[in-house]
């Protein structure tokens, strides 16, 4: 079953809520250095294997990229290591930057 995909727009409604979910950006530290949404925690792609007793299978994770392309392949590994409450990004920072905040740099 493929990782359900979150619009940005629904994603700003979220993070509103009372439970807000867990930001995972997935992205390089100089892209997260120059591009970010407030709260997102970076854990790089390849250190995600590493990395997995840093996060909360329990937990509702967002996962954050530029496109959506390698949070998809993060939200894939994720899935296959038990971990249930999962969404991409569709469209990743670039998305969220034309659709939520147009403070978040583009590139």
């Amino acid at each position: 079953m493929p990782v359900q995909q979150i619009s940005p727009t629904d994603l700003n409604v979220k993070l509103q809520s009372d439970t807000p979910p867990f930001l995972l950006d997935v992205r390089e530290p100089y892209e997260f250095a120059y591009a970010r949404i407030a709260g997102s925690v970076l854990i790089p792609l390849h250190q995600i294997p590493e990395r997995l007793d840093e996060l909360d299978a329990e937990q509702e994770i967002v996962v954050i990229c530029h496109h959506g392309i390698r949070s998809q392949q993060a939200a894939s590994f994720l899935e296959h290591h038990s971990f249930r409450k999962l969404l991409n990004l569709r469209g990743g920072i670039d998305a969220w930057s034309c659709e939520c905040d147009a403070s978040v740099s583009r590139y």
